[in-house]
């Protein structure tokens, strides 16, 4: 876990993280066969899963998460429907953010060149070989909107108070009090310019 957590090569078939992605499963299953208006008992489990959880948070159905611990949530954040939250590192989710239907955001990933992704697993003459793994973080800062279906790379830090129009993948961090779209998401403009956001 110390060296999926500091980006380095980690072997996610381990033992710790599949007891880990066990537990997960048993409680994501919980929380989504939970009716929408027993929020006290959604809310608990939430807790239970999560490495945090601010107030006022509501996260819908499907959703999905690798371990769960490494997600931490701020205060006032709606997390919509069929969210899939890859979190082999962490995941920051600052306050007042709205994360539209199907959003995913991944932190693991995996060399392009095959020499480099595909590692032997002991003897090469056996010809079994597993797949070279890291994570990198992910942190959404306060205030941001997360459009419909966006997708989030592993590393991107989103800057408080910038939107991400639907549809767009993420693969480099955006600056504060940013519109920014597409595919790859590039900033369209600035917003909220000469305001104060304290």
């Amino acid at each position: 876990m110390e060296k999926c957590l500091a980006g380095e090569w980690y072997d996610c078939h381990d033992p710790v993280f599949l007891e880990l992605k066990g537990r997960t499963q048993e409680l994501l299953m919980r929380y989504n066969a939970l009716p929408y208006d027993r929020r006290q008992e959604k809310d608990a489990v939430l807790r239970e899963m999560l490495g945090s959880v601010g107030t006022g948070v509501s996260v819908g159905h499907s959703f999905i998460c690798d371990y769960g611990r490494n997600i931490h949530i701020g205060n006032n954040v709606t997390v919509n429907t069929g969210c899939t939250f890859v979190d082999c590192n962490r995941i920051t989710i600052g306050s007042n953010v709205l994360i539209a239907p199907n959003v995913q955001i991944y932190t693991a990933t995996h060399p392009v060149e095959l020499r480099e992704r595909l590692a032997p697993a002991g003897d090469p003459a056996d010809g079994v070989y597993c797949r070279r793994t890291y994570a990198l973080p992910v942190t959404i800062g306060d205030g941001c909107w997360i459009g419909g279906a966006a997708v989030i790379l592993p590393g991107v830090t989103i800057g408080a108070g910038s939107v991400v129009g639907a549809g767009s993948v993420v693969t480099h961090d955006i600056p504060p009090d940013c519109l920014a779209a597409g595919n790859p998401c590039r900033v369209i403009r600035k917003i909220n310019e000469g305001q104060n956001n304290d």
